[in-house]
């Protein structure tokens, strides 16, 4: 199971980077608090993403292809392959 920051860990761990950083600017430290937020954010929708059930669908099946969110065109299967998303904050 892979570990990544949980919220109650946040804090302590900006103290400790705060430590190592004693003349950093304000600007600097929310930089660093929104980078750990935005961490954690990437891993908590990872979790519930792949908690998800998974669809399968391909031209042979009878189920029909899900719609595109944006233009509302039928997807078309490709082959499948691992992809990589990213969130609002840019993690991936």
């Amino acid at each position: 199971m892979q570990r990544y920051p949980k919220s109650v860990d946040i804090p302590a761990e900006i103290k400790v980077w705060r430590q190592a950083h004693p003349t950093a600017a304000f600007v600097e430290i929310e930089e660093e608090v929104h980078t750990r937020l935005m961490e954690l954010e990437a891993h908590v929708l990872q979790d519930a993403a792949l908690a998800s059930e998974r669809r399968a669908w391909d031209r042979s099946m009878d189920t029909p292809a899900p719609l595109c969110p944006t233009c509302a065109v039928p997807l078309q299967a490709r082959g499948k392959r691992e992809r990589t998303l990213h969130s609002n904050g840019g993690q991936r």
